[in-house]
């Protein structure tokens, strides 16, 4: 008699397990495990806007999930609104993928903003990463405290 009533409780308790997970899981765990992970918002060298020099600055973004997740949509922005929007990519598992400032041709661990003038500021500023719907995914923040880079 017993042993029948902890069969008939196991699948009952497998699924509330289950569930649980699910429903308390975090929004970066729910993006398949999308964070900004580097930020690097001085670069090197003299601020003369060249393209180079708008290029060494960029958001790292990490996909730390076990399957590939599209950005299609997704947004990148500072506290002023400076936007760049993701088209039609996917970041691999386990894989980095930098957003420049300047001027480029994307490839798929490379995005460029297309960009003639510097986005993140160098004393403070929040890079944030939202999905197309609006829902923050991460952001990362920094101050004159960090000299030229934030990992996140």
């Amino acid at each position: 008699m017993r042993t029948k009533s902890i069969r008939a409780v196991l699948p009952a308790l497998a699924g509330a397990a289950l569930l649980t997970g699910t429903v308390f899981s975090t929004p970066a765990q729910a993006a398949g495990g999308v964070t900004i992970y580097h930020v690097w918002f001085d670069s090197p060298g003299r601020d003369n806007r060249s393209n180079s020099s708008l290029n060494a600055e960029w958001v790292q973004i990490k996909n730390t999930g076990g399957s590939a997740v599209s950005l299609k949509g997704w947004v990148l922005k500072d506290t002023s609104n400076h936007r760049y929007v993701f088209k039609s990519v996917k970041i691999g598992a386990h894989k980095t993928m930098k957003v420049h400032t300047g001027r480029g041709t994307d490839t798929a661990s490379d995005k460029y903003q297309n960009r003639r003038a510097y986005v993140w500021n160098n004393t403070s500023d929040t890079a944030t990463l939202t999905k197309a719907s609006g829902a923050k995914v991460d952001s990362c923040s920094w101050t004159t405290r960090d000299p030229s880079d934030k990992y996140c």
